[in-house]
């Protein structure tokens, strides 16, 4: 009697007691809910309207003038707005891709050019400052096809380096010797008051060091300049040369395309 009792008991009991959810469902079910509260905030989020950029001011260009420029020797009428620097307007303006354009920042000497017989940056000054001035550039060391000396002993005692940087280096190299024959002192001279005794190997390597590179043909370049200057030295060309025969031309003048400190 006692068995029979007891089973109706047990099996109310279970029937009373709800399922326990599995864990699956209760993750399921925690999701689904995550994603239903989150839903308006993401609404709201890419509903909010973007503000309006304000609009680009449009600039006038500025209208170029004219710009006489002597380079060596010659006289070049260029279209120049008054922004465009010396060395945009000897490579982008007259066609004289010899000088280079390495750091743009005054920095490697690459630029170098000669201005009424001072070796200056041409990155570092405007074109429209230089009317009436006597403008070398590397194109015009060379006279009629004929190398200068400097460029003679360059080839002579392997002192090229790069296509970017010998320009630079020979214009400075030139300006150099005439620095020297006329008394200009330097950082290493002895006596700054006084005129430098000698062309020492410090002397030029002081009087170079606005001209950078990272080829390894420094020590050539100064037996270059020491062999020249032993030699009787040279003079600013005086911008008859033509620069266009010999090995100038293929070394120096074609080494154009993308271009990879001193203002005495």
């Amino acid at each position: 009697m006692s068995t029979k009792n007891e089973r109706p008991d047990s099996d109310d009991a279970a029937a009373a007691t709800p399922p326990r959810p599995s864990r699956r469902r209760f993750l399921q079910s925690a999701a689904a809910a995550a994603t239903v509260g989150a839903a308006p905030h993401l609404r709201a989020q890419t509903q909010t309207p973007t503000p309006a950029a304000p609009p680009t001011e449009v600039r006038a260009p500025v209208p170029g003038r004219p710009v006489t420029l002597t380079i060596n020797g010659r006289a070049y009428t260029l279209q120049l707005e008054p922004r465009v620097t010396l060395l945009d307007a000897l490579r982008e303006y007259a066609g004289l891709m010899g000088t280079k354009k390495g750091c743009d920042r005054g920095q490697c000497g690459a630029c170098t050019v000669i201005a009424d017989g001072r070796r200056i940056n041409s990155c570092l000054t405007l074109a429209v400052m230089h009317e009436g001035e006597n403008i070398t550039t590397v194109e015009g060391l060379a006279s009629n096809g004929v190398l200068s000396p400097l460029q003679r002993a360059f080839i002579e005692h392997d002192a090229f380096q790069c296509g970017y940087c010998t320009p630079g280096q020979l214009c400075s190299a030139t300006a150099l010797l005439n620095e020297f024959r006329n008394g200009t002192a330097s950082t290493v001279t002895a006596d700054v008051r006084s005129r430098p005794p000698q062309l020492s190997d410090d002397e030029i390597r002081e009087r170079m060091s606005g001209n950078i590179c990272r080829c390894g043909a420094y020590v050539n370049i100064v037996a270059a300049v020491r062999a020249v200057h032993e030699a009787g030295g040279q003079s600013v060309a005086s911008g008859s040369g033509s620069g266009s025969g010999g090995i100038a031309s293929s070394v120096i003048e074609n080494t154009s395309g993308s271009d990879h400190r001193r203002n005495a």
